[in-house]
């Protein structure tokens, strides 16, 4: 990487940090931590009981040996393993604005990152392709590590340039074998055979989807005949955007593509977030944490 462009990603991952960390404030940090409440609770201590303690936690051993009531003290499993699984094929180098996809995936894993950091879990990272494409094993979140995962969605250069999630959630299913709370961060645009192994991993691990969108994805602009490039097959079309006609047919196909989406995430029985680049991102998972917090 030459020095000017290296000065650019530390501009941009400084950028991101600042507005980040702003969001990660009390209110969200708090959401967070009753959203994702650890693996449960596990034993501290044995002591006498007192009166207004709660008799189901009598230790009945202890307190046949001793003579002498005793209850057992359990405490909130706090620490927590978070994946962050990010999609960095071709299609997320979009942007009709000043924000790529990309940029706005880098966003969402450090908006996570500093959250988990900020509840002292682990946090691991997994870039794809159609295959893994780059990993950092899970460790505790310091900010030296956040701002590393940070750099790595902007700058990892993928060896393939299309989308097939299956290698990533095979990975993550055979090297974490404990729950881990996991964020598939893509534009999803990828084939419809995914949805066993999403079934099978939303059922090992607590498994959360956020849609990377662009707003041009969803109104596509009067601009005359315009050349499409896909970005990971290389493929041109013509298309003439100024046609009433074909711009419907464009929205059309968006439309069907989100709609198959939902419904595989709901079959899988898997929660999505969707967010626009030029967007906010915290009101989105303010939203998501409060709909968790009530179905619960």
């Amino acid at each position: 990487m030459s020095e000017t462009n290296h000065k650019e990603l530390l501009k941009k991952v400084r950028r991101i940090e600042i507005k980040t960390r702003h969001a990660v404030n009390d209110v969200f940090a708090g959401r967070y931590h009753s959203t994702f409440k650890g693996r449960g609770m596990e034993f501290d201590e044995v002591r006498e009981y007192v009166p207004g303690d709660d008799i189901r936690a009598i230790d009945w051993n202890v307190t046949a040996r001793t003579g002498v009531p005793h209850i057992k003290k359990f405490v909130e499993e706090r620490e927590m393993t978070v994946m962050l699984l990010v999609d960095i094929s071709g299609s997320n180098e979009f942007g009709s604005g000043t924000q790529l996809k990309r940029d706005l995936a880098a966003e969402i894993a450090a908006l996570l990152a500093f959250s988990a950091a900020r509840n002292n879990d682990r946090i691991g990272l997994i870039l794809f392709s159609d295959q893994v494409e780059k990993t950092i094993p899970p460790r505790k979140g310091t900010t030296a590590h956040v701002l590393r995962l940070i750099r790595e969605v902007l700058d990892c250069k993928p060896q393939s340039r299309k989308t097939d999630v299956r290698p990533a959630l095979d990975f993550l299913n055979h090297t974490q074998n404990r729950k881990a709370v996991t964020f598939l961060i893509s534009d999803f645009i990828f084939p419809d055979e995914c949805e066993r192994l999403l079934k099978i991993t939303a059922r090992r691990h607590d498994l959360i989807a956020v849609s990377i969108n662009d707003p041009r994805e969803r109104a596509w602009p009067r601009a005359g005949l315009v050349e499409w490039r896909d970005p990971e097959s290389g493929h041109r079309v013509m298309a003439d955007t100024s046609c009433v006609a074909v711009r419907k047919a464009l929205l059309l196909e968006q439309e069907q593509r989100t709609e198959r989406l939902h419904r595989t995430l709901r079959r899988a029985g898997i929660d999505i977030i969707e967010l626009f680049t030029g967007e906010a991102t915290d009101r989105a998972f303010m939203k998501f944490f409060r709909q968790r917090s009530r179905r619960r």
